[in-house]
């Protein structure tokens, strides 16, 4: 407890300030800071002035396309749109709407993942050489290692796949059994390449986000159960993501095994070459077929044709390869050592981001798969001084109820706050950033029968709904 005395002294002084000697801009912020104090607390908005997609970053002039730097379109409009920001050769920032954007990817990579038992860890980038060095991978790998020493002069690098570790982290288990197989380990993080000449913007780099799964199988028949389990779940994930994507035979190359598949989505701008057969099911990388070939190996009878595509997922049976050099082994139900049958499935996850506005956008505009949107709704008030500015009121007060009357949009309905750019200027850049829905606020919002502008863009059509059919039309967004 204070003394009597000086709580009275206190109280005094602080009176005596308050009433006297404090000036006034003071007095009228403690007035301030007292009624916020006692609201109640608000969330900020999300607004687009406060985005970080700054102007200098998003111009991309046409002095950068005439030499080349801008080699297709998604790497033009995900720099136009304030999305990546280029640093090294083959590396970038990715800015927060691109940050949001790939998060949900993982998210429905995640969901697709553990719905065939498969469980996440995170492995070091950081890979010893001698790990490498047992499998002989250190010299076939070459010069797309990214390899450093440590101060004790031990040979490092940074990891572009992860196959010996996770063989080794699995081997060191010796209790492992038959029981708890098949193990599905997998991992989404960073991986390096030391492309030759990385191009296509986060279609070919050298520092991307992959999504790397292991299995460890007690037989090839249980492992090509695994195998074909992986390859549904990639199928399903690209149908979600509205993306038409084809599974073709592929090879192996310095991952090794004896099966494997691409999941490529066919585009102009792809790489590799695909032979597709019109009268079968059968699609293959050129390069696993004698050159020249037109006929379908599989049908006989069809004819094959050449597609371009991007690779966005790889799949590999590697059988005993890695798993009998690192001695990952499990008692078998004989109680005897046996040695696993191993898997390997990767997905690019910066690659599968920058392959869908690839694939999907127009030449001025990106569209994105509706799942993984950066946001799903922006509001375009009228601007400011406009003989409709009272319909500002009203849009505002449908941000917040959208986040109230409907829970799964809330932080990702973005109100257009730059009120004084004109509705034409906001509606196209919210078209060049391709939020899936862009509500327009204007003068039918004022009339006795209030409507409200609804743009879709994956359709392009212009909806004039009351706000009722408005809250029916994004309860059905589907979010992750």
């Amino acid at each position: 407890m204070e003394p009597a005395t000086h709580q009275t002294w206190r109280r005094s002084f602080y009176y005596l300030h308050g009433a006297f000697i404090l000036p006034k801009r003071f007095q009228s912020g403690q007035a301030e800071h007292a009624a916020v104090s006692a609201s109640p607390r608000v969330r900020p908005r999300l607004l687009v002035s406060r985005l970080y997609q700054p102007s200098n970053l998003r111009d991309v002039g046409q002095e950068s396309r005439l030499a080349g730097q801008m080699t297709c379109k998604s790497q033009r409009l995900m720099q136009q749109a304030g999305l990546i920001h280029p640093s090294n050769p083959g590396c970038y920032y990715y800015l927060p709407a691109a940050v949001r954007s790939m998060e949900k990817l993982i998210k429905v990579i995640d969901q697709e993942m553990h719905e065939i038992g498969g469980q996440k860890l995170d492995m070091p980038s950081l890979c010893s050489a001698d790990l490498w060095k047992a499998s002989e991978r250190w010299d076939l790998m070459g010069k797309e290692l990214f390899r450093l020493k440590d101060r004790h002069r031990a040979d490092y690098c940074l990891g572009p796949t992860h196959e010996e570790a996770v063989t080794t982290l699995v081997a060191h288990q010796t209790t492992l059994s038959y029981k708890q197989l098949p193990l599905l380990l997998y991992q989404i993080t960073r991986k390096f390449r030391d492309e030759p000449k990385p191009r296509f913007g986060l279609l070919r780099g050298r520092e991307f986000y992959m999504k790397d799964m292991y299995s460890f199988d007690v037989s090839e028949e249980a492992a090509n159960q695994t195998y074909e389990s992986v390859c549904e779940a990639y199928s399903r994930l690209f149908a979600r993501l509205s993306l038409r994507c084809v599974q073709v035979q592929a090879d192996t190359g310095n991952i090794g095994g004896t099966l494997s598949h691409e999941f490529q989505l066919p585009a102009d701008i792809g790489e590799d070459h695909l032979l597709l057969c019109g009268s079968c099911s059968f699609s293959a990388n050129a390069e696993t077929l004698s050159s020249g070939r037109t006929d379908c190996p599989q049908c006989n009878t069809g004819s094959l044709v050449e597609s371009k595509g991007i690779e966005v997922g790889h799949t590999f049976y590697l059988g005993k390869k890695y798993s009998h050099i690192f001695k990952a082994t499990f008692s078998s139900a004989q109680n005897k050592p046996a040695t696993a049958e191993m898997g390997c499935y990767g997905l690019g996850v910066t690659r599968i981001l920058a392959a869908a506005i690839e694939v999907m956008s127009t030449e001025e505009e990106i569209r994105w798969p509706g799942l993984i949107a950066p946001y799903q709704v922006c509001v375009l008030p009228p601007k400011k001084g406009s003989r409709v500015d009272k319909a500002a009121v009203f849009a505002e007060e449908l941000v917040q109820t959208l986040g109230e009357a409907v829970p799964h949009l809330r932080g990702e309905v973005v109100l257009d706050d730059r009120t004084h750019m004109t509705i034409g200027k906001r509606l196209k850049d919210a078209n060049k950033l391709g939020y899936p829905y862009v509500i327009v606020v204007g003068q039918v919002a004022l009339e006795e029968n209030p409507k409200i502008e609804v743009v879709c863009q994956q359709t392009g059509e212009t909806m004039f709904l009351s706000k009722d059919g408005l809250l029916d039309l994004l309860g059905r967004v589907e979010t992750v």
